[in-house]
């Protein structure tokens, strides 16, 4: 009997697929084949040779072709990606093609590993000496009239720049050439001296470079924890072994890939969804042959082969930004723990304002904890006020006492940020005659106003319209604005400081890839300016000139019926304010909000974020809430509500009988119908989490099987991190 192929196909179906061997090669676990699949051709992963086929040899197809002569995913990341299908019950298909660039989920040959260089053209150097190009294209021709640079140093030099290179390219002014990787330390800057805490930090690490030991390194804003991330990588590096820094939002990447570089002389390969395809497949390939030491990326980079892995490193380990929420639903903190475990290295978790998950493995003895409680070179924390906006008459939402706070920073020539965690100009367009407001026909909710484009926009399925002139149920033309987001604050302070550089940084001025870089270049100097942001700006960036913080709207996160929102408040608070100070000099918060006596502010101001973490642990150990219970939620959706109730009703009646499981619904979601779909769910909780996966495991493939599955859209999310 001939060998059979288990396969892994990119299919949302909880299954593998057998194949006979193509008429040539021979394939291996984590090889690549290119195989019929219905009507079409699918790249798919090689799970298992010889396999034991269910059906016979004569009606199995064979695999068109084989796309790898040896393994293109090793042992373990083969291992930890069932591990991962099997955890988060998802499709293994779709788990196995998570792991690999796009690039490399079709049937073309593998990108050349070498570093990619550009040079100019003879007709280039005579465009670029004529000066007859403009924009992008005149920089990118400068840049290069200097010397051949490689990709990487034209990211950090001219973010944005492949747009310019794809004219210049066709037009015959540049050139693209190929050379091997390069093998020579780059020049490196000296560490600053550590501080005790940051030492002790470092040193515990580093007596576990070799084995599995998971870290949870808490450390208040500002307070040096990428100063041991780098002291870490360069003792790994002196190892020979790779390092693997995962950061939540590509707006961090850029000044982390300059940094790192600079520090440790060496290449910095970046992983995250907004490099283009080949640049990402490069990346991948060069970490797997182990040439690439520093691996930078967002929460896919989770995947990337590490043979001589040294160190895993998550920063801002807290952030949501690292659940994936479509298709494969996995979170790449947990993860990280699991590779690190298989990997035998050590996993650094760093954050100021850790997640309650990761505390409680902590105060269960599975995480060592570490310690930064200093701002090394600041003078003093900065110091916080609360606001009461009772009584108080606002300004576009901001009080007298905010505005006087910003007039007498920017008059000391320091920088103020406004924060406000909702874009737009307001949330809402209500006429004053009759009550009328504009709803988004597919959510039934509320279309935010955004001004400056003279738009209509859901915030939920992006469906815009215009703004009307007058009132369609009344005819009325008191149309008013209620509320304030980004847009509007940045209008109100435009007109307060005339003379003082206002800067917006939302979703909405940094859409272009090198927007948000140059929006923050131009406050690294010591001239006055005010931002106004949303949580983009909570993350990770060091503003020295940056010395006062108003948050704007702290109660929407007080009054949420998520039992995560405390938390979410309680780390946004702390991270927005951590970015004043951050230098020689004082910085100043101020929260305004209409409950100065909430209890979870009054905590968190008087005693911190550790205390108002444990205040709140309390309370889901009482209520046996996670982490200390575990949660599965399905989620379905259709056009109309019917399928929605019959699937989940057919969902509920499948589920075994236990004592152990506690059933929520169905129910309608949170966000009942949001782009023309009408949503609900099934909450499934349980005390121990092995007795929830093995009771859900059968039920998934009855899930599959069932006729209603097949008139709706169905996921299960495993910890899901939020119920909408």
């Amino acid at each position: 009997m001939p060998a059979v192929l288990r396969v892994a196909l990119p299919v949302p179906l909880p299954t593998l697929f057998d194949y006979l061997p193509p008429a040539e090669g021979s394939a291996q676990a984590g090889s690549r084949v290119w195989v019929p699949f219905g009507r079409g051709k699918l790249v798919g992963v090689v799970v298992e040779i010889d396999a034991q086929a269910a059906v016979g040899s004569s009606r199995l197809k064979p695999a068109i072709r084989l796309l790898d002569d040896a393994p293109l995913l090793d042992a373990e990341l083969m291992q930890t990606l069932a591990w991962a299908a099997d955890y988060w019950l998802g499709a293994p298909g779709e788990a196995y093609a998570n792991a690999l660039p796009l690039a490399l989920r079709e049937p073309r040959p593998r990108p050349a590993i070498g570093d990619e260089y550009w040079s100019l053209s003879a007709a280039g150097q005579s465009a670029h000496d004529a000066g007859s190009r403009r924009g992008g294209s005149k920089q990118l021709l400068a840049l290069l009239a200097e010397r051949a640079l490689s990709a990487q140093e034209l990211t950090e030099r001219l973010p944005g720049w492949r747009d310019a290179s794809r004219r210049l390219a066709a037009a015959g002014l540049i050139e693209r050439s190929e050379r091997p990787p390069l093998n020579h330390a780059l020049p490196a800057s000296l560490p600053p001296q550590l501080n005790d805490e940051q030492q002790q930090a470092v040193a515990a690490v580093s007596a576990h470079l070799g084995e599995y030991q998971p870290f949870l390194l808490d450390g208040v804003t500002g307070s040096g924890k990428t100063e041991v991330y780098l002291a870490l990588i360069e003792q790994v590096l002196a190892q020979g072994k790779q390092a693997l820094l995962l950061v939540p939002e590509i707006g961090l990447a850029p000044q982390t890939v300059r940094r790192l570089r600079e520090r440790l002389g060496v290449i910095v390969e970046v992983l995250h969804s907004n490099l283009s395809e080949g640049d990402r497949a490069r990346a991948w390939l060069r970490a797997r042959a182990g040439s690439a030491r520093v691996i930078l990326g967002t929460r896919s980079a989770m995947f990337t082969p590490l043979p001589e892995a040294g160190i895993i490193i998550v920063d801002e380990e807290h952030d949501s930004a690292y659940k994936q929420q479509e298709g494969f639903r996995y979170h790449a903190r947990d993860l990280a723990v699991v590779r690190a475990r298989a990997l035998n290295v050590p996993v650094l978790l760093g954050s100021g304002t850790p997640s309650l998950e990761s505390l409680a493995n902590a105060e269960a003895g599975r995480y060592r904890t570490l310690h930064l409680r200093a701002r090394p070179g600041a003078i003093r924390p900065p110091q916080v006020q609360i606001i009461d906006m009772r009584a108080q008459r606002l300004e576009h939402g901001m009080s007298p006492a905010l505005l006087a706070a910003v007039a007498e920073t920017v008059a000391r020539g320091e920088q103020a940020l406004v924060f406000r965690n909702r874009r737009g100009y307001a949330p809402v367009l209500l006429c004053r005659s009759c009550g009328w407001h504009p709803d988004c026909p597919r959510c039934d909710r509320p279309l935010t106003l955004h001004a400056g484009r003279r738009q209509l926009l859901c915030h939920h399925c992006d469906f815009r319209q215009r703004v009307p002139v007058a009132c369609p149920v009344c005819a009325s033309a008191d149309l008013k604005p209620q509320g304030q987001g980004t847009e509007r604050l940045e209008e109100a302070l435009i007109a307060h400081f005339p003379q003082v550089p206002v800067l917006r940084v939302d979703r909405e001025t940094t859409r272009r890839r090198d927007a948000f870089e140059q929006l923050l270049a131009t406050l690294q100097n010591d001239q006055p300016a005010i931002l106004v942001g949303t949580q983009m700006l909570a993350k990770g960036h060091d503003l020295p000139n940056l010395t006062m913080v108003a948050i704007v709207g702290v109660d929407e996160g007080l009054h949420s019926v998520d039992f995560r929102a405390g938390e979410r408040m309680a780390q946004l608070v702390v991270q927005v304010a951590g970015r004043a100070g951050r230098a020689r000099k004082p910085g100043r918060v101020l929260l305004q909000t209409h409950q100065p006596e909430h209890p979870l502010l009054r905590g968190l101001l008087a005693h911190g974020y550790a205390a108002a973490a444990r205040e709140l642990l309390a309370e889901r150990r009482q209520i046996q809430l996670p982490p200390y219970s575990h949660q599965v939620l399905l989620r379905a959706d259709a056009p109309t509500r019917e399928p929605v109730d019959a699937f989940l009703a057919a969902a509920h009646a499948a589920l075994p009988e236990s004592a152990e499981l506690q059933i929520a619904g169905p129910m309608p979601a949170p966000m009942p119908l949001r782009a023309g779909r009408h949503r609900g769910q099934l909450l499934l909780e349980a005390a121990s989490r092995s007795v929830l996966h093995g009771l859900l495991r059968p039920w998934r493939l009855a899930l599959t099987a069932m006729p209603q599955a097949r008139h709706v859209r169905w996921s299960l999310d495993v910890d899901p991190i939020d119920l909408y």
